[in-house]
């Protein structure tokens, strides 16, 4: 695989949704193909079906059913299926789930198996793939299951703000009990990990918000914060070197715009985390999971029933995530390449050009 064009797998989504057709829109530019080599995980009569919907867009493309004939100038599309599949742009049902199943494994056998450099995942519906088979409520539990890491970050990045969320999915009411030490730990690690191995931050600076109002007004509204956030900070910072500070109220710390003084912001739960970046984030938006031994983005949206199959979707976030997995990637080898052994590199091409010399007895 080329180091600086790598292979960039797309797996579609649900394929009621809007995914293809971002697919489409974002790799009919032709200049994306100087970057990467982009490899579609679906079927050509679905990529055809939305294509049709999108008349002056020009995406030309080749199927195939082998990984090891990719066109470095041209799309491919890696045939998952080859069934006739009923198509019905905007409707949440079984179809819509079960194909997008489909391409996401593929997908990601191919990313474990080094075939593709980089994954970047369209939307899902989290109802209709949820099943006794695919018991997930989303990308990220799955891709942490399906490459066996102990933890990940759900990492929300922007020009100008990256947030990460402590938990991700879980109802409001459950949230407080997932909020431990050990959790706390665990992000700030990756966090911290992430941030230099795929951004290229020496030193990064984290912050970390409080659970309750006015970050619990020591121990005045809520515990979680004296009991358990402060002590993980501190724990964070003397055992595993991660430069992190808080526990912040977080109405106040992005009203008063404390977070440009940061690299990254943990938050304790979604919509704490996820609101103020929506609001305040500056520059395309791009859902990233870090801890993994892989690389894989996504936009930062869903599957917008509502516009499907009406070549209205904004392709904006998809080519923002094609553009930081790019990134991500140059910048690991980038940072592997920094960190290895020097004096081992420069041995080995020493040995290479070596000439044996007899030795002398004395």
């Amino acid at each position: 695989m080329n180091v600086t064009k790598p292979v960039i797998g797309f797996s579609c989504g649900d394929i009621n949704g809007i995914g293809i057709e971002i697919i489409v829109k974002a790799l009919s530019d032709t200049r994306l193909h100087e970057l990467c080599t982009p490899v579609v995980f679906a079927s050509n009569k679905v990529i055809n079906f939305y294509k049709k919907s999108i008349p002056d867009v020009n995406f030309s493309y080749q199927a195939t059913r082998e990984l090891d004939r990719l066109s470095p100038k041209q799309v491919t599309i890696f045939s998952c299926w080859e069934e006739e599949v009923a198509i019905t742009p905007g409707q949440l049902n079984e179809t819509g789930g079960q194909y997008a199943i489909k391409s996401l494994l593929a997908a990601t056998e191919a990313l474990k198996n080094k075939q593709i450099d980089a994954l970047v995942t369209a939307p899902i519906h989290k109802k209709n793939v949820y099943s006794d088979a695919f018991p997930y409520t989303g990308h990220t539990p799955f891709l942490k299951a399906f490459f066996n890491v102990p933890d990940v970050a759900m990492l929300m990045t922007a020009d100008n703000l990256k947030v990460a969320l402590l938990t991700e999915h879980v109802p409001v009411g459950e949230v407080a009990k997932h909020i431990t030490r050990e959790a706390i730990i665990s992000k700030l690690k990756i966090v911290n990990q992430s941030l230099k191995q795929d951004f290229g931050i020496d030193k990064p600076k984290i912050a970390v918000l409080g659970l309750n109002p006015h970050a619990g007004d020591e121990g005045l509204i809520g515990k979680e914060e004296e009991e358990i956030i402060k002590p993980a900070i501190k724990e964070a910072k003397q055992q595993h070197d991660v430069f992190c500070f808080g526990p912040y109220s977080s109405d106040a710390f992005f009203a008063r715009g404390q977070y440009e003084k940061f690299d990254a912001v943990l938050a304790m739960y979604h919509d704490q985390g996820l609101i103020p970046f929506k609001s305040l984030a500056i520059g395309d938006e791009v859902n990233y999971t870090a801890g993994l031994p892989v690389i894989r983005t996504s936009p930062d949206h869903g599957t917008a029933f509502d516009i499907a199959g009406k070549g209205k979707a904004d392709e904006t976030s998809l080519r923002a995530s094609i553009f930081a997995a790019i990134d991500i990637f140059r910048t690991r080898n980038g940072y592997a390449e920094a960190r290895s052994n020097p004096m081992k590199r420069r041995s080995a091409a020493l040995l290479a050009r070596a000439v044996d010399e007899k030795l002398q007895e004395e």
